[in-house]
């Protein structure tokens, strides 16, 4: 049987783009699951409705999806220890439990929906920045790596991936990463899972910098360095700020690495009152998509506020069908 890192390697070469997923916690929502101000957002839902996260999962995978994402981003070890007293072991088999969870809605999407055998949709283990853990919207900032150590978020981090490798990822997604310090250490610390591969994602300021206010050319540059980065990109910015950001490092990227790009609706978050529409209302993910394509993006999908809908609408732009990878076997 072909490993996942060869699947991912394979698919994203067959049958560019690959279709991520939407928002889960938007989904959530959708289906009335109350998240706004939980530190554990959807990751609570592991342990207390585990169902909820199957349901959200299976909605995404009807509606197209190649790649669907953990509810892991803001899980840790030390979040499950705090906020649901579970023990460091129960935290670890909650954390693994994000990835079987996916697996099995996506056994269960090939055997129900499509037994005549399409390529599996893969599982990507969610892994967001230390900000997430914090539940302060530091992610979109980075604020906090200015007092922490590489070594420091080394050491955050471990556990988390450790669980999702274990438990049978087919692809790390590094998520919302807003500061180059932060990305050196999980690239670090990816070397030491070496059958691991990854997509690393930032979060933007403008159509130059990440959240840090470091430069996207400079975050691709060290993305280039990395042998098991199979993607670099943004995700949770707005989608007009992605063309801009592509075409800032578009001659840096690597001809080992693709963009990965997931954006938002284009609504601005703010920490009392969560997503709020922005005074410039951006573009449609759906219209955007051609322009990402041609500058060589391999993975488009949507964050916050993207739902199964529009899922099922961008891959009937860009692909004209609703069945992932169907027919490629």
């Amino acid at each position: 049987m072909m490993g996942s890192s060869a699947r991912l390697r394979q698919y994203m070469n067959d049958n560019r783009p690959l279709i991520l997923d939407g928002g889960l916690a938007t989904e959530l929502e959708a289906q009335g699951v109350h998240l706004q101000g939980d530190p554990l957002w959807s990751a609570r839902l592991l342990h207390t409705n585990p169902q909820a996260l199957r349901d959200a999962h299976y909605r995404f995978l009807l509606s197209g999806a190649d790649v669907i994402a953990t509810a892991t981003y803001q899980a840790s070890i030390t979040g499950f220890i705090d906020h649901l007293d579970v023990s460091s072991e129960g935290a670890r088999e909650l954390l693994m439990s994000g990835v079987h969870l996916a697996n099995e809605m996506v056994e269960r999407y090939v055997s129900e929906s499509h037994p005549t055998g399409p390529r599996r949709p893969l599982v990507a283990g969610s892994v967001g920045p230390y900000g997430a853990f914090l539940h302060d919207g530091s992610e979109y900032t980075g604020a906090y790596a200015e007092g922490m150590s590489i070594e420091d978020l080394k050491v955050w981090h471990r556990p988390q991936l450790d669980c999702l490798v274990a438990a049978g990822s087919d692809v790390i997604a590094f998520e919302t990463i807003p500061s180059l310090k932060e990305a050196e250490a999980l690239l670090e610390l990816l070397r030491e899972f070496p059958n691991a591969k990854a997509w690393l994602s930032f979060s933007c300021k403008d159509g130059k910098r990440i959240s840090d206010g470091s430069l996207f050319t400079d975050a691709v540059q060290m993305a280039n360095r990395s042998t098991q980065l199979v993607a670099v990109g943004v995700n949770c910015c707005s989608p007009a700020l992605v063309e801009p950001l592509l075409d800032s490092a578009g001659s840096l990227l690597s001809p080992d690495l693709s963009w990965v790009v997931y954006p938002n609706s284009g609504e601005d978050w703010n920490t009392e009152q969560g997503w709020v529409k922005s005074e410039k209302p951006s573009e449609s993910i759906l219209k955007l998509s051609h322009t990402w394509m041609k500058q060589g993006a391999a993975l488009i999908g949507g964050c916050c506020r993207i739902g199964p809908a529009e899922i099922a609408e961008l891959r009937q732009e860009l692909k004209g069908s609703c069945t992932p990878a169907a027919g490629l076997d």
